[in-house]
């Protein structure tokens, strides 16, 4: 044991990286794993974890609590920006940059520059795992999985095989799907959906089908301060543990499933079903808030900048100063962003529905397409000068 090297392994108990506590044992490695627990699994399915790391072999497993991380580090810009990669995926994976700070400090705390995680070579997580490791230190990465595709095309099926012949069971699940579960929601992949077909019965995490949503609306009541929700009807309290009951209680009505299907970091088509229902809501009650508050020229612009920060984070570049920069003006924006929005769903959707701010950008004389307080001549010679260049181009070439 005294010749064996110490690596720290980035450890969620699923079909990988539980492949790769052997794999690197056997190849003269004492291995000490790290689950990062960034929310998304109950007790038991963390005693589970902790269970499969103790069956498999480890050499030492701790588990560390990112809630309040993954809130602070990505929800709180990740709302202000208030877009999704192509208009769609809300970057459900980025606790990765979270989960790499976890294990580099149990690396520190191991004296040891080695680190190791499940991911493959054909998606994004290799990135993002491999950036922000040699952004924070000079560190060897050991990526298990890409070493076996060098010599086996069906990668799971091999690694099923590879666990099954030392002894160790795989969660029917994990054969058919790719999981990944945290405090943002839900990804799923493999099987049917690679296959661009109808996902199956079995293709469901937390959101309720429509069968079973209550036949009651539900509404929520979210407060807002510089544009981080800090209370939930009335109850002020942790970011991460809000997310975490916004989670609960719309998912039960469908919200935040989808079929996405989008560009990846390394070039492929990648699709995946995923379930964001707590974010889901936190974007809707502060974008309508946000198109109250803000003037028309920073609801314009605003999403620009949106935008690029979104792609950094989902091609990996959580650790670019591009992205430190964008967050100062996403922070600059919200400084007026504060009051009370109501959410109501009835199933599938979620949208704003009421109000409150002292920050609406109300004018005391006038209410669109109702009253003003400007005339009739005001209005024809806005309009006039207006539209002045497209009028006399009209007219120019008739």
């Amino acid at each position: 044991m005294t010749n064996k090297k110490d690596i720290v392994l980035a450890f969620s108990g699923g079909l990988d990286t539980s492949f790769c506590v052997p794999y690197l044992q056997e190849r003269g490695y004492a291995v000490h794993t790290v689950f990062a627990d960034t929310g998304g699994v109950d007790a038991e399915e963390r005693a589970f974890i902790e269970d499969r790391a103790a069956e498999l072999g480890v050499t030492s497993h701790v588990t560390v609590d990112g809630g309040p991380a993954i809130w602070n580090g990505f929800v709180k810009p990740f709302v202000w920006a208030g877009e999704g990669y192509q208009g769609q995926y809300p970057l459900l994976v980025s606790d990765r940059y979270l989960i790499v700070e976890a294990a580099l400090q149990r690396c520190n705390e191991l004296g040891t520059r080695e680190i190791a995680h499940g991911c493959t070579g054909m998606g994004n997580d290799q990135v993002r795992f491999d950036l922000a490791v040699k952004a924070l230190g000079d560190y060897e990465i050991v990526a298990p999985i890409r070493e076996i595709q060098k010599e086996h095309t069906q990668t799971r099926a091999y690694e099923q095989a590879y666990l099954e012949e030392r002894g160790f069971g795989v969660r029917a699940k994990q054969k058919a799907y790719t999981i990944n579960e945290n405090l943002l929601g839900l990804t799923m992949s493999g099987g049917e959906i690679d296959r661009w077909e109808a996902p199956g019965e079995g293709a469901r995490g937390w959101c309720a089908p429509r069968a079973e949503w209550p036949t009651q609306p539900l509404r929520a009541t979210l407060r807002f301060e510089n544009g981080v929700a800090v209370a939930l009807d009335g109850d002020v309290m942790p970011g991460h543990r809000m997310l975490a009951k916004l989670n609960a209680m719309f998912a039960a009505y469908g919200v935040g499933r989808g079929i996405y299907t989008g560009d990846t970091t390394i070039g492929l088509k990648g699709r995946i079903i995923f379930e964001a229902p707590g974010l889901a809501a936190l974007l809707s009650a502060h974008r309508a808030l946000e198109e109250a508050v803000l003037s028309k020229h920073q609801n314009r612009f605003k999403p620009d900048v949106a935008r690029k920060w979104v792609e950094l984070v989902y091609e990996g570049f959580y650790r670019d100063p591009l992205k430190a920069d964008l967050e100062t003006f996403l922070a600059s924006s919200q400084r007026c962003v504060n009051g009370e929005v109501m959410i109501e769903t009835q199933g599938g959707t979620v949208g704003a529905v009421a109000l409150k701010s002292p920050h609406i950008l109300n004018a005391k004389g006038a209410t669109y397409a109702q009253s003003a307080d400007w005339g009739v001549a005001e209005a024809e010679g806005f309009i006039r000068l207006y539209g002045m260049s497209s009028t006399l181009w009209a007219e120019v070439n008739r």
